[in-house]
C-alpha cells in the first residue's frame, strides 16, 4: 500500500489505480468494498464510480484539505457511502452526516451505529434553524446535493465553518437547469462561489460523474 499526496488515502497499482482508506472499523464492510489487510492494518478499497471524493482525486484534484482531526459538515450524506471513507480519513475527529430523506437516513443510521465519528441527521439543508444548535464549528463543509439552488444552500451553512476553512463542493449541472450545457453551468457557478470563497482548483468529473464538476473552495473574511 502506498501514500497518496491526499492525507489518509493510499494506492495500490495493478492493472488499474485504486484508493484506499485505513478501515476505523476493521472487519466490517458497509457497502460491499473490499478489505484488504497489510502490514497489521486493514484498509478499504473505494469505488470512483460511487464517490465523487474519489472521482476528484482520480483526476488530480490539487488538495483535499481533510486530515486527522478534522470536523466535517458533509451536506447530503445519503446512506452513508463517501462520509464513511472521510471518517476514516478524520479519524479522530468526526463527520456531521445530514440528509433530508427518511429512508436513506436510516441506512446512514446503521453506518453511524458502528462508527463513533460519525454523526447522522434528519434535517433539510436549506432550513438551518433545525439542526443549528446540533453542529459545532467546522472545518471543512462537504456539500453533495443535487437540487437547483445548490450554491444558495452552500452559502447558508457557511456560518459553520471556521475562518479560512475549506470547501469540498460537488456541483451537479443537469440539477440546476437541464437546458444549458454543463461547462456554461459550471462557469456560472463559479462567478457565484467567488463572491464568498476563494477558489483553490476544481475538475470535471467525466467520465467518472457525468455533467459533474468538484470544486475545492477556501472561506475568505
Amino acid at each position: 500500500m502506498e501514500k497518496t499526496k491526499y492525507y489518509g488515502i493510499y494506492t495500490k497499482q495493478n492493472k488499474k489505480i485504486k484508493y484506499y482508506t485505513e478501515n476505523l472499523t476493521p472487519g466490517i464492510s458497509f457497502f460491499g468494498e473490499k478489505l484488504i489487510k497489510e502490514n497489521d492494518k486493514e484498509y478499504r478499497e473505494t469505488n470512483i464510480r460511487r464517490s465523487k471524493l474519489f472521482a476528484a482525486v482520480s483526476k488530480h484534484i490539487s488538495n483535499l484539505f481533510l486530515k486527522k482531526n478534522n470536523i466535517v459538515l458533509y451536506l447530503g450524506a445519503s446512506h452513508g457511502y463517501t462520509p464513511s471513507f472521510i471518517s476514516d480519513i478524520v479519524s479522530e475527529g468526526y463527520v456531521f452526516c445530514l440528509d433530508f430523506a427518511p429512508r436513506v437516513v436510516r441506512d446512514l443510521v446503521a453506518v453511524c451505529e458502528k462508527r463513533e465519528n460519525m454523526i447522522p441527521i434528519l434535517a433539510d439543508a436549506k432550513k438551518i434553524d433545525e439542526y443549528k444548535d446540533r453542529i459545532d464549528e467546522v472545518d471543512i463543509i462537504y456539500q453533495d446535493i443535487a437540487q437547483k439552488n445548490q450554491v444558495e444552500i452552500l452559502f447558508k451553512n457557511l456560518e459553520f465553518l471556521k475562518d479560512k476553512g475549506y470547501v469540498l463542493f460537488t456541483v451537479k449541472a443537469r440539477s440546476i437547469d437541464v437546458t444549458k450545457h454543463p461547462k456554461q453551468i459550471f462557469i456560472e457557478v463559479e462567478k457565484k462561489l467567488c463572491k464568498n470563497l476563494k477558489i483553490i482548483d476544481y475538475k470535471i468529473l467525466d467520465p467518472y460523474e457525468k455533467d459533474h464538476c468538484f470544486f475545492v473552495c477556501q472561506k475568505i473574511n
